[in-house]
């Protein structure tokens, strides 16, 4: 496995005018030059993920404006999107009963604030519409993922391999999120780059972003958990690594986001530091364990439905099967870890069935089997795969936006 070679940079000879800096000037010009030649290797891998992100954007903006519908009003001011931008604008404390559900009542304490508090600070900064500022983070966010994943899977397998899996990423069936105004993009970004701290030991820099990352969304418990097991298993492998403190800081540190936040939106909801679950509940949202997914399956087989609805379940049991390879190729623990949770997370969670797809899209090391599979076969094959792909995944995102009316 490749370490990548950034590392070579350690060795470079100081440049003559250089030699009158300091040590921690050396570092920092060492540390840039390693952050822009680890930028040039992943380029290739970025245009691609670009290129199919704006052909997705493009084919659904076409159909959009075809039917009479705005496509800044689908990617940024849709289901969820909604909701951020009302915390963007006005903060927490709106509730609403739901005008269709008995029993079910809508609190955006259930949204968690990172994403809201950029687009904001975005909108305060630059003379940008809420609307358009979520957009732009959306975006930048998913420039980052793109760039994250790209060092994971060089990290473990090498460039063409994390070029793979970078594309595999941007052309999923609902691919398309990631460009919407929604916080798996930003999730992603954190917990792509904080697994790649864990598994290169920055055990701060994989504290901080864990605790980023908690702050973003509900399953990213998920990264906390892969920075705290894996600090446990270095702990418990190499005795020397117990009298580090940055092990022991990076492992606390990691859930702080994730339950600062459950405990003050508990707190805001009147429900005490648990309250934030009661919040989740009377949106409909809980943990049971998948009996309600089984349920809605049955109901599939049953009786006629939506194809999104289809579509949920056949990239459910695909990302079922996905761990499994993922397992039997032994992954490190962090990334075990990170997508266990985050697979039980969407499997056994209840209601709005059709969002599961979107709640495993930060789960990207499932794709690393396929990744190394199509790194093996021959570049028609490699060619052909991407163009099914990219069809479907376009396809798929113009539906979901424009034509589905199912909650994403």
């Amino acid at each position: 496995m490749s370490a990548g070679p950034a590392v070579q940079h350690d060795a470079a000879p100081v440049r003559a005018p250089e030699q009158h800096r300091g040590p921690r000037a050396h570092r920092g010009a060492g540390r840039a030059d390693r952050v822009r030649e680890a930028l040039r290797r992943a380029l290739p891998a970025l245009g691609l993920y670009a290129a199919a992100r704006l052909s997705g954007m493009t084919v659904m903006a076409a159909w959009a404006w075809t039917i009479g519908k705005h496509p800044r009003t689908l990617l940024g001011h849709l289901w969820d999107g909604i909701w951020y931008t009302g915390i963007a604008r006005n903060g927490y404390g709106l509730v609403l009963p739901s005008p269709t559900t008995r029993g079910v009542v809508f609190n955006d304490l259930a949204f968690f604030p990172l994403f809201p508090g950029l687009v904001r600070a975005v909108a305060t900064v630059l003379p940008l519409t809420v609307v358009t500022a979520g957009l732009l983070v959306a975006w930048a966010s998913a420039g980052a993922a793109a760039w994250g994943v790209y060092a994971v899977g060089e990290r473990l397998h090498g460039r063409r391999v994390a070029t793979l899996l970078v594309l595999l990423w941007g052309l999923l069936p609902h691919a398309i999120v990631q460009t919407m105004a929604y916080t798996e993009s930003l999730m992603t970004a954190l917990a792509a780059w904080a697994l790649y701290a864990a598994l290169t030991g920055r055990w701060l820099w994989a504290g901080g972003l864990a605790l980023l990352a908690g702050l973003s969304r509900p399953n990213a418990i998920a990264v906390a958990a892969a920075v705290g097991c894996t600090a446990a298993l270095a702990l418990w492998r190499d005795g020397r690594t117990r009298g580090d403190w940055r092990v022991w800081a990076g492992a606390a540190v990691a859930p702080v986001g994730w339950a600062g936040y459950i405990v003050w939106a508990g707190y805001r909801s009147g429900g005490g530091p648990l309250g934030y679950f009661e919040v989740q509940r009377l949106w409909g949202s809980r943990f049971d364990f998948g009996k309600d997914a089984f349920r809605f399956i049955r109901h599939l087989i049953v009786a006629r439905d939506y194809m999104a609805y289809y579509v949920t379940l056949a990239i459910l049991v695909a990302a079922l099967v996905a761990l499994v390879y993922l397992t039997l190729d032994r992954p490190p623990a962090a990334l075990l870890v990170y997508v266990l949770v985050l697979v039980v997370i969407a499997v056994g969670g209840s209601s709005y069935f059709a969002s599961k797809p979107r709640f495993l899209l930060p789960a990207f090391p499932l794709l690393l089997p396929a990744a190394v599979a199509m790194a093996r076969a021959r570049p028609r094959t490699i060619a052909v795969t991407a163009g099914a792909l990219a069809g479907l995944s376009f396809f798929y995102g113009t539906y979901l936006l424009a034509v589905a009316r199912v909650p994403m």
